[in-house]
């Protein structure tokens, strides 16, 4: 795939994500994906796997009790990777998440292999979170 097919792939991640549609969002990772969550807070860490991805993105999800939005900013394709630039926002207890995220997708045959989420301020993202 090229680098057009690449950013569409991520572009149809990223609504598949906002609209809870986890069976679409399945079909965009490999079985053996991983995902690598910056920093040290509670969901920071590897995520091993298609199932633990799709684990993580529900906890993101069930902490800010459904608030949880990723608003696509950019999305720069790439032959083997793409970047997603977006806005992080959610709600949890009474604090609010507003922050500016970077995530790096490799692609590999039409699926998501690896993605890598880079913070605008991890130590925040960690404290929302907690």
């Amino acid at each position: 795939m090229g680098a057009t097919e690449n950013a569409e792939l991520v572009r149809r991640g990223y609504e598949a994500f906002n609209t809870g549609d986890l069976a679409a969002l399945s079909e965009l990772f490999a079985e053996d994906a991983v995902w690598y969550a910056a920093g040290n807070g509670v969901l920071s860490g590897t995520k091993q796997g298609r199932d633990a991805i799709l684990a993580y993105f529900g906890e993101l999800g069930a902490r800010s009790q459904g608030t949880f939005q990723a608003a696509v900013q950019d999305i720069v394709g790439g032959e083997s990777h793409t970047i997603g630039l977006q806005q992080s926002r959610a709600e949890n207890d009474g604090k609010t998440l507003d922050i500016a995220t970077a995530i790096s997708f490799v692609l590999r045959d039409g699926k998501v292999v690896e993605g890598r989420e880079f913070f605008e301020d991890t130590a925040k993202a960690d404290e929302f979170w907690t």
